[in-house]
This record gives C-alpha cells, structure tokens and sequence, in this order.
C-alpha cells in the first residue's frame, strides 16, 4: 500500500475503538495473542472505519524481539459491508491479510540539512515508536484491517455516469425561463 495512504488512513482513526494494550516486559522471548473482538467492540470499529458493519475481526498477531526493538506479525480476517461509492449499495468484503510492523523505544535520528530542516520521509520499513512502555495490539490490529480495506469500494458493473453540463447560465437567461410564454410572443 502506498505510503502516504497509509498514514492518511491511520490518522483517521482518531480514539482507537478497539484496545488491547500490552506492556513490554510481558513480551519476554515472544507474545503470541488473538484477538476477537465482541459485538459491541465490532460496532464501533465499524462506524470508525465508516463500513455498514463488521460481522467477524480476527487478528492473531506475533511480537518478538530484534535488535533494535520487536518484530509484530501476525494475520487480520474479517468479514464486513461496505458501501459502493456509485450506488451506496452494500457490498460484502472478505479480508485476510498479513502483516510485518517494526518497533522500537526510541524514535531514529533525522538528519538535519544545510538549513537546519529535517527532512522526513514516510517509508514502510521505518520502525514505529513505542510509547509509554506498552504497545497496543487492538489499535494496530484495527489499524491494519483500514489498510486493507479498499477506500473506494465499488460494486461490479457499476459505473459512474457524468451527468449532463448545464446550457449556458446566465440572470438573463433564468429571467427569460420564468416569463411566460405568451409573453415571449409579445417582444
């Protein structure tokens, strides 16, 4: 997934609607969870990501540690309702996807250029700050089924039609539209 996406979508989920936290010293040599969460919990993951509803979310997830911090893998299903774009129809979606997110406690050091201005890039393979002392797996798990899912879901066949460009606009012209037509005879 693009990048930039990426972290658009993540800033979209403002308050996590799902959480799990862990603290660091419960990883130990590794952490292996699943996560399910309840009707009620669904719910609310549903209207955070603006799907008509979640019916199953499954995440089983992996935390082990590297050298420079810990290693998150793991695996979302789920099984939601979206709305098309072009009709606002429902249109079921099935998720099962992977994923691979690095961790680490203290954020990498940017470079400042000639000017004294860091410059940031948004890659994939930079690690993400732990914060606190824990990490939570709920945010990412939800976190990770947004990315998943299509931004513009669209059913088959549906097709976006231009509606047709207005003749000319003009007060004259609304004026003339509203005169009678007996009166148009007249001038």
């Amino acid at each position: 997934l693009h990048t930039a996406y990426r972290r658009q979508r993540q800033m979209c989920i403002r308050d996590s609607p799902y959480s799990d936290p862990i603290r660091l010293h419960q990883i130990g040599a590794a952490l292996t969870r699943r996560l399910e969460p309840d009707v009620e919990s669904r719910s609310r993951i549903a209207r955070a990501l603006d799907l008509k509803s979640l019916d199953r979310f499954v995440a089983d997830i992996e935390i082990v540690p590297t050298v420079s911090g810990w290693r998150m893998s793991g695996r979302v299903q789920a099984d939601a309702v979206q709305s098309c774009v072009l009709t606002l129809e429902p249109l079921s979606v099935a998720i099962n996807e992977h994923f691979t997110v690095n961790l680490t406690e203290t954020p990498p050091d940017a470079p400042a250029d000639e000017d004294g201005e860091i410059d940031l890039e948004l890659d994939d393979n930079s690690p993400d700050v732990v914060e606190n002392g824990q990490i939570d797996l709920g945010q990412y798990a939800v976190e990770q089924l947004s990315l998943h899912l299509d931004p513009y879901p669209r059913k088959d066949g549906a097709v976006f039609e231009q509606p047709p460009e207005p003749g000319e606009i003009s007060p004259f012209g609304v004026l003339k539209a509203l005169k009678p037509a007996d009166d148009a005879d007249k001038s």
